[in-house]
This record gives structure tokens, sequence and C-alpha cells, in this order.
């Protein structure tokens, strides 16, 4: 039976769709992502990550956007970023 996947949450600063754009299409590219979903409503990224794929790998990703990332949680727990 596989492991439940990572859920990873992150609290990202963005302006317009043109942000959110950005961190989608990062997410989309990265090995090892269940499934996203990303809201500039809410400033959120919500992912669900197979259990390879390490927390630090996907804030690197996204804050190779330009975005700020204010907050972010792993499987529930808040972690440094």
């Amino acid at each position: 039976m596989a492991t439940a996947p990572h859920h990873y949450k992150f609290q990202i600063t963005m302006s317009c769709s043109g942000c959110s754009g950005a961190i989608e299409r990062v997410l989309k590219k990265l090995e090892g992502i269940q499934s996203y979903t990303v809201s500039l409503e809410a400033q959120s990224a919500d992912i669900y990550a197979e259990d390879g794929l390490a927390y630090e790998t996907v804030l690197e990703k996204i804050r190779k956007t330009g975005k700020t990332v204010v907050k972010g949680e792993r499987d529930g727990v808040e972690v440094a970023v």
C-alpha cells in the first residue's frame, strides 16, 4: 500500500494572476507533486507531494519565481521559511 502523501502549505505574497500563474508553472514541472491548489485570493499554495519530494525542494522552487514566501507548513506543522 502506498504511503500517504505529504501536505505542504505556503503563504505567498502574490499581487496578480501572473504571480499565481508563475507558482502554478513551477509546481506543474516539479517531479513528485500529486496535486496542488494555488489561490491568489487566499495568497496560498496547498500542495500534496509524494514521500520523496522534500519540503525544502518545493520551497526553493517557489522562491525562484521571485515571490515572497511568508509562512510554510509541513504536514500541519509550521516550518521556518
